[in-house]
Formats: structure tokens, C-alpha cells, sequence
């Protein structure tokens, strides 16, 4: 608004440009969803690298194949990944430390679920600050232990000084473990009932032998497998794939088999589909194990055709193009298991691929080809022959191959909608995924137009934040054509917001792209020259 003069004299007002610069979101972040030794539960928990997931998750573990997945990630150049730990009936190991004078004990636990919160100790003593209050600061140390160590020998030491019993004091216990302790937590007043103790512990052994520490007086189980129940949890409590409603943002979904040698359940699968389309995400999805030559994958691509009777992968899991299929499996190094080789599902490291094609390349590239190859794969589960994927690919199945000198590499870019058949317009997984980030940028970045004037000035000012932010991209190689009226269209004008829409409090915006498609085909003609005859 205009200032108004009241003294002769130099006024200066600032002008706003109409400048909101759009910043592209993330194109690589892949949530992983499956069983863990440790580490919190139905919960999002960001890592960017595999050492932050061991010391949140407990690292490899032979019944674990989120584990395995999450680290071939990383290993073939992911760098952000949410995980969700599920469990099924475990428990936590719990504590239970003497007052130091009355009846009231101070209850403990492990800070989440798990077999692991059985190597806790706990020391308490009494070497505390002169002016703090003698009958309520402590000084609390928990030690997770190495088992079958002798002396027992500590992996990870925490210790927390002066810390007090009175819930009003600046170092209450419950907070400090709450929000400094990987390991230990004040369980929750309705499990544990009864009066919070208003004197400090007693003394409780010493570090020079681990072994006078306080052991869980409850011990704790590690559970059941998870199982479909667990994977697709429940919409309203966020648990399950669902607990990725509490993130910000994902872009891609792996979802490894529940257990070695299994796959992961059709309705899974279905319900995974649905979230990432509302999520705008893409799901990447392992064939089945039972796929042991191009005839089963073939077989398992098509509907069943009576009299068979049991259905088709194809009948159980509905084709959608958020989501791509990935077969055969891998054969890898099982560190867990003196590096033999053993198979996994390929996931993790195709989900590792498309991290480092994005990062290289950028998200409209496709995730395949030479420099496609897959870190750590010794070898695949079936050696796929140019004529069986030729059969393969046009069903919209993703082919892992081998070739000399080159390697293992992914040899296919194809949504799981990229059948020929279903002429699809999102056929190919990086025309899918640049359309998805387009549209998680400009849903972000657009929402300061909300309850803005619905008339030209606005209409200006989207046109000139949304067409940088495309010339930017159309610069960088994303789109076809030579020029920007070839590559993309940013409309908003009256043609496109009517006077009816304006009446309605809308402003329609519409922006296209012309896609870069891979070239899957390449095809190399050649003719001999027949030699001039001189007459």
C-alpha cells in the first residue's frame, strides 16, 4: 500500500518484484518398510548412510532383509532413506532400581522393542554436583553389553550426570533419557502404575566390571515374524506402510520380502500401489522368487487362461504406473554369513540406481542402460538371453542383465503399466517420475497463491515463477525440443480461468512438457555401396 506524504521532502517505498523462486523437491528419497533387531517402531526415522542405520536400527541381521536391502541401497549411491520398523508381539526389556530409602522404585526400559534391551545394565551413583539436591539428583550410566564376552565388554556407553527424580527439576530423568538416550526411556505411567518415586536409587555396581550392573528384571522377546498384517497396518494410526504419513516426503517405496525366499503378499502390493499414487511416489517391486526362467516371468505377466486355476501375479496385483518391476533376482555376498553367496530380492539395489541416475543425471533420465550397474552383484538368479527379453519387455517387465565388460546392470525402464498392449502414456518410469516431481514442486511452491486477488496481476506473477523454474529445467536437458515453446507451456490467463472459476475461487494454471522418452531401441541401418561403373 502507498505510503502517504505529510513533509516536504524524499519518501522511499519499496516495490515488490512478484519473484518467488521455486526450488525442485527431492527425487531420491526411498522409505524402506520391513523387520529390524532394534529401533523405533510404526516411525520414520531418516538415514543418510548405513553407519546412522546401524546405530538406529542395530545393523545387518540374517532375519532382517530390510537390512540387507537398506545397505545395497546405500552401496549403489543412495544417500537419503526413511525406514519403518514392524513388529510382531515383542517386547522390551524393563528395569526396576531400590530406592535408596522407602518402597518406591524407579522404573526403566529399553527405548524400544527388541531381543537387544537384554544386554542393558544399568549403574547408578551418587557423585553429584555439591549444590544439587542430595535426595533426589543421581548420576544414571547404561551400558549395552557384548554378549558372551568374558569379562563382558561394552558396545555403547551412555551416562547421564545429575539427573533428579522431581519432575519439576531442569534435569528430570524422563526428559533427559527422552531426548538424549538412545537406550533407555521412562516407560509410560500406564504400564508401569504406581507412585513415581520421590527419593533417588541407591548405588548400584560399578564400570570397572560390567557385570555388577542392574540386568533387566524383565527380559525381553524378540517376537514373531511380520507378517501382511504388519506391512499394511492401519490407515488412521499410521502404522504399517501408512506410518509414512507421518514424513514429509518420500519418493520411492521398497517394500523387501518379508522373509528370504518369499515375497511380499498381493493385497501388500495393492494397498502400497494405492498409497504412492495419493502420495505421488513411485513403489519398486520385486518379482516373484517362484519366477525361475523368462517362461514363469511370462506366465506370471499374463491372466490366467482357463482351466487354470490358481491366478497370475498379473491377476493379483493391478497394473499401475506408479510402480516398476524389477526381475530376476541377485546373487550377492552375505556378509552375515562368511560372504557366501546367497540370493536377494533386487530392490535395494535398484532403488541405489535410480538415487545415483538422479544425482548424475537428473530425474528425467532413465535409471538403465550401461551406467546402470549394480554394485555388489556377483550374479542374477537367471541369465536372461536378448530373445527372452525381447519377450519380457514389451509385458512391461524391467529386465536385470549380464553382459562381459560391462556387468550387471539394469536393462529396462518400463512402469509396470508400460505393456505395449496398454498404450500407456506413462510407459516409461522417467517420463512418470519427472511428471511427479513437476507435481510435488509446484503443489509446494504454489501455495502462497491461496486467497490471492484472482485477477491478471496474480495470473502475471504465476506465469513468471512457474516459467523460470521450467526454463531452468528446459536448460538443464529435461524436456524435448530446441526451444522453450517446443519444450513446455505455462498457461494462466482468462482462457484458462473463466470468470465462473473466478466466481468459484478458483485459478486454473496449466503447465505442460514435452518428455524425453529413452531410446530403447536402437537401430543401426546399413547398405553396401555398389562401385560406379565408368561408361
Amino acid at each position: 500500500m502507498p505510503m502517504t506524504p505529510t513533509y516536504p521532502g524524499v519518501y522511499i517505498e519499496e516495490i515488490p518484484s512478484g519473484v518467488r523462486t521455486i526450488v525442485g523437491v527431492a527425487t531420491s528419497i526411498t522409505a524402506f518398510v520391513g523387520q529390524a533387531p532394534r529401533g523405533e517402531v510404526n516411525e520414520p526415522v531418516r538415514v543418510q548412510n548405513f553407519g546412522e542405520y546401524e546405530r538406529n536400527f542395530g545393523g545387518l541381521s540374517v532375519d532382517s532383509t530390510m537390512s540387507y536391502a537398506v545397505q545395497q541401497y546405500f552401496l549403489n549411491g543412495g544417500t537419503d532413506a526413511l525406514i519403518i520398523r514392524l513388529i510382531n508381539n515383542a517386547t522390551k526389556a524393563s528395569f526396576s532400581l531400590d530406592p535408596e530409602s522407602g518402597a518406591d522404585e524407579l522404573a526403566l526400559e529399553a527405548s524400544n522393542e527388541g531381543e537387544w534391551g537384554n544386554n542393558l545394565r544399568v549403574f547408578v551413583n551418587h557423585d553429584i554436583d555439591p549444590d544439587a539436591d542430595p535426595n533426589t539428583v543421581f548420576n544414571l550410566t547404561v551400558v549395552e553389553v557384548v554378549p558372551g564376552t568374558t569379562p563382558l565388554q561394552a558396545a555403547l556407553t551412555e551416562t547421564f550426570r545429575n539427573v533428579s527424580v522431581d519432575q519439576n527439576a531442569r534435569r528430570y530423568v524422563g526428559k533427559v533419557l527422552e531426548q538424549e538416550s538412545l537406550l533407555l526411556r521412562i516407560p509410560d505411567p500406564d504400564v508401569f502404575p504406581g507412585t513415581f518415586p520421590t527419593v533417588r536409587p541407591a548405588t548400584v555396581g560399578g564400570l570397572d566390571d560390567l557385570s555388577t550392573g542392574e540386568a533387566p528384571l524383565q527380559t525381553a522377546i524378540a517376537g514373531n515374524a511380520v507378517t501382511f498384517t504388519e506391512y499394511e497396518g492401519d490407515f488412521d494410526e499410521k502404522t504399517g506402510i501408512y506410518a509414512l504419513r507421518k514424513a514429509d516426503l518420500f519418493n520411492l517405496l521398497c517394500i523387501p520380502p518379508f522373509a528370504r525366499g518369499t515375497d511380499v503378499a498381493d493385497t501388500t502390493l495393492d494397498k502400497a500401489l494405492k498409497f504412492c499414487r495419493d502420495e505421488r511416489a513411485m513403489l519398486i517391486v520385486d518379482a516373484p522368487a517362484d519366477w525361475r526362467t523368462a517362461a514363469d516371468a511370462i506366465a506370471g505377466l499374463r491372466p490366467k487362461v482357463p482351466p487354470q486355476q490358481t491366478d497370475t501375479f498379473a491377476d493379483a496385483v493391478a497394473r499401475d504406473d506408479h510402480a516398476a518391476i524389477y526381475f530376476p533376482r541377485l546373487k550377492m555376498a552375505d556378509p552375515l554369513k562368511e560372504n557366501r553367496i546367497e540370493e536377494f530380492a533386487p530392490c535395494g539395489v535398484v532403488a541405489g540406481v535410480i538415487a545415483r541416475t538422479d544425482a548424475q543425471r537428473g530425474v528425467w533420465k532413465a535409471p538403465a542402460g550401461q551406467e546402470a550397474n549394480m554394485v555388489g552383484a556377483r550374479g542374477l538368479t537367471v541369465n536372461l538371453t536378448d530373445g527372452e527379453n525381447g519377450q519380457l519387455n514389451p509385458l512391461g517387465l524391467n529386465c536385470l542383465r549380464s553382459f562381459p565388460i560391462t556387468g550387471n546392470v539394469v536393462w529396462g525402464a518400463r512402469t509396470y503399466r508400460g505393456a505395449d498392449q496398454l498404450v500407456s502414456e506413462w510407459k516409461y518410469v522417467p517420463v512418470r517420475r519427472l511428471a511427479l516431481y513437476l507435481e510435488e514442486t509446484l503443489y509446494r511452491n504454489l501455495q502462497w497463491v491461496v486467497f490471492e486477488p484472482n485477477d491478471e496481476p496474480l495470473w502475471a506473477q504465476i506465469r513468471l515463477n512457474v516459467g523460470a523454474f521450467m526454463q531452468n529445467l528446459f536448460r538443464q536437458g529435461a524436456f524435448q525440443g530446441t526451444s522453450p515453446r517446443e519444450a513446455y507451456l505455462v498457461k494462466v490467463d482468462k482462457e484458462t480461468t473463466t470468470q465462473n472459476d473466478i466466481n468459484l475461487g478458483i485459478v486454473n494454471i496449466l503447465v505442460g512438457f514435452a518428455p524425453l522418452k529413452p531410446a530403447e531401441f536402437v537401430i543401426l541401418k546399413i547398405q553396401q555401396m555398389a562401385g560406379q561403373v565408368q561408361t
